[in-house]
């Protein structure tokens, strides 16, 4: 977590960002939205301080190491099972010791099977950049 508190205008100012779920002095909840554009973001190569002033945040406000944080959790979210969804107030960190359910068990099998499909629009297009700069290459 970062060292930098909020002050009270800070935190109206942010509230009033639309990708902002709650905000306190000391750190800011993010909406589900906000985490997958920015994912989709990165994937585009876009960098994480770029992806944050898009989004209307200013960086200055947040600090890079908030920004690069938050980077890293988006990410490593993404890779779940329940991929970009905000699991601490379903999920006491806990194995489950009884067994899912099965609408539990076709909604984690929805979220993996949307990553996946994430996952092969990405591939897809990066295969034609290679191919067309391959092709560009080629011309030349």
């Amino acid at each position: 977590m970062s060292n930098k508190l909020f002050t009270e205008q800070e935190q109206d100012l942010l509230i009033k960002n639309p990708y902002v779920k709650k905000v306190s002095s000391k750190s800011i909840t993010y909406t589900e939205e906000f985490r997958e554009f920015f994912v989709n973001m990165y994937n585009l190569s876009k960098k994480p301080t770029e992806i944050f002033i898009i989004a209307g945040f200013d960086p200055k406000m947040l600090g890079h190491q908030r920004i690069k944080q938050a980077s890293e959790r988006f990410r490593a979210m993404e890779k779940r099972i329940e991929g970009l969804k905000d699991m601490r107030s379903e999920n006491s960190g806990r194995l489950l010791e009884r067994e899912l359910s099965d609408e539990e068990k076709i909604a984690k099998l929805e979220n993996e099977n949307k990553k996946l499909r994430q996952e092969l629009e990405f591939l897809k297009k990066m295969e034609f950049l290679v191919r067309q700069a391959k092709f560009n290459k080629s011309r030349q």
